[in-house]
């Protein structure tokens, strides 16, 4: 098969689409026939040797993918080989196929391309555990999403709209926030032109927001922590910004806020399967209506990945920047 390899490990490593070894399913996985995968950042981390893989996990590129099974392995049932189906991957999706744990599998519904749906799992997943499972998220709450025009966000800003609650979100061009708005936000703010924090609190006259989905870090933080309500959670999913902070203490206990870090890759398989069974659970209807889907930004041909790269180096796309596969 082919898939995408990385020169030597450093900023600007080439990006090589060539030949590899085969994989085979061994009990309980399955090997599926990539049509699409789909960028993340942690793969521009990954190619400049930043983010190692999990161990035991592929070298090669791809958080997630969309195709069709292949081949079921020993103990597999309630499959069949052309399936469409797409999956989480601790590594592997930049290839013409992929092995997966069955459990993971997420049947594509007819309402979604591949390309959607190779945009569906690492976003919907991370979005899915933020907002429910560490920042507790109920109805009526308010909710801030910054970077609220990423992969991230752009899901999160659904799930949260479709779960009753009040959704603000911040983002950097005027594009950036008409689609956060359209996607069901209440108001996002451009930080560029003006800052989040006062505009939010006199949109809400003078209240806070119970829990915030960062992406930002340090630049953030303070005004976080200022604009959160009483017990608000405020969960980190990346730190684009900064990861050292300052902090004293006593600024949590007045208000008894908690800090809550969230992350997928290294989870536990049989983790990710519960997170994976409880957002079909509660979302799997309005996956399969098209009420929340995927936002696809561009898509290039996996040859073209170190373009690809580039463009998400230059933070233009809204949502997801995916890589079709010939067949």
């Amino acid at each position: 098969m082919k898939a995408i390899v990385v020169g030597e490990q450093s900023e600007g490593a080439p990006l090589r689409w060539q030949e590899v070894p085969g994989l085979e399913p061994r009990a309980g996985e399955v090997l599926v026939e990539v049509h699409a995968t789909a960028l993340n950042r942690a793969d521009l981390l990954q190619r400049a040797g930043k983010y190692p893989p999990p161990e035991g996990a592929s070298e090669i590129l791809g958080l997630e993918m969309a195709g069709v099974v292949k081949e079921l392995g020993a103990g597999v049932e309630g499959l069949r080989p052309g399936d469409r189906v797409c999956a989480l991957l601790p590594g592997g999706g930049y290839a013409e196929e992929a092995v997966v744990p069955a459990g993971m599998l997420i049947p594509v519904p007819d309402s979604l391309s591949m390309e959607e749906a190779a945009g569906l799992p690492e976003v919907f997943l991370t979005a899915y555990s933020a907002l429910f499972w560490e920042g507790r998220l109920r109805d009526g709450e308010v909710v801030l999403i910054h970077a609220g025009a990423s992969g991230v966000g752009t899901a999160a800003i659904q799930l949260a709209r479709r779960a009753g609650c009040r959704v603000f979100a911040t983002a950097g061009s005027r594009r950036k926030i008409d689609a956060c708005e359209s996607l069901g936000a209440e108001l996002a703010v451009n930080y560029r032109e003006e800052d989040f924090e006062p505009r939010i609190r006199n949109t809400l006259e003078g209240g806070g927001v119970d829990v915030i989905i960062d992406m930002v870090g340090k630049d953030y933080f303070d005004r976080n922590l200022r604009l959160m309500n009483v017990r608000g959670r405020l969960v980190f999913v990346s730190s684009q910004s900064g990861k050292d902070l300052e902090l004293d203490i006593r600024r949590l206990m007045v208000k008894r806020l908690e800090l809550i870090g969230a992350t997928l890759r290294t989870r536990p398989v049989a983790e990710k399967i519960a997170l994976k069974d409880a957002l079909l659970e509660r979302f799997g209807d309005d996956f399969a209506s098209g009420a929340i889907k995927p936002v696809i930004g561009r898509s290039f041909p996996i040859e073209q990945a170190e373009q690809a790269h580039e463009y998400m180096g230059e933070k233009k796309n809204i949502g997801k920047i995916i890589l079709t596969v010939p067949r």
